[in-house]
């Protein structure tokens, strides 16, 4: 069965625009340091699995793209880069805490934004709108996958 996630990027950082101009149109979601979304990686996340590409830390927060899980988790080398913001003194190559996936995105889509989701009843239980969530990674049940795709007027992956 395919699950569904919704990966929140900084566009400053990886935004949807730069992924499509890189190679394949894909990008290692790197520097996650969340314990719960790393489990989600490692754990839930397969080849395949549809994505709801979010920009966080903006002007107009919201989903800008629809990607696919396009590989299996593997260890994130960011943590080991003393230069990068994502080092972590603590996690050592013979024990890595950090993971990630590559992501591939299929298509930019107009920004869904954060109002428009609060405004659709029935996306009223999908995870990013729910009070004090941080997280990166969040899953998102099938029935949340298809009223977005639909809100988008995007065909399924």
């Amino acid at each position: 069965m395919r699950n569904y996630w919704l990966m929140k990027a900084e566009p400053a950082e990886a935004s949807v625009d730069d992924v499509l101009a890189m190679p394949q149109a894909t990008v290692p979601w790197t520097g996650v340091r969340n314990y719960q979304a790393r489990n989600f990686m490692r754990d839930g996340m397969q080849v395949g699995d549809g994505v709801l590409f979010y920009h966080s830390s903006c002007a107009e927060p919201g989903i800008v793209g629809i990607a696919r899980v396009a590989s299996g988790a593997y260890t994130d080398p960011t943590q080991f880069d003393a230069q990068s913001p994502y080092f972590d003194a603590a996690s050592k190559p013979e024990a890595p805490r950090w993971i990630l996936v590559d992501v591939q995105v299929v298509r930019k889509t107009r920004n869904l934004t954060l109002p428009e989701l609060r405004a659709d009843a029935a996306l009223v239980d999908l995870i990013v709108l729910k009070k004090g969530n941080r997280l990166s990674i969040t899953p998102v049940e099938p029935e949340h996958w298809r009223t977005i795709l639909q809100r988008l007027d995007c065909p399924d992956l």
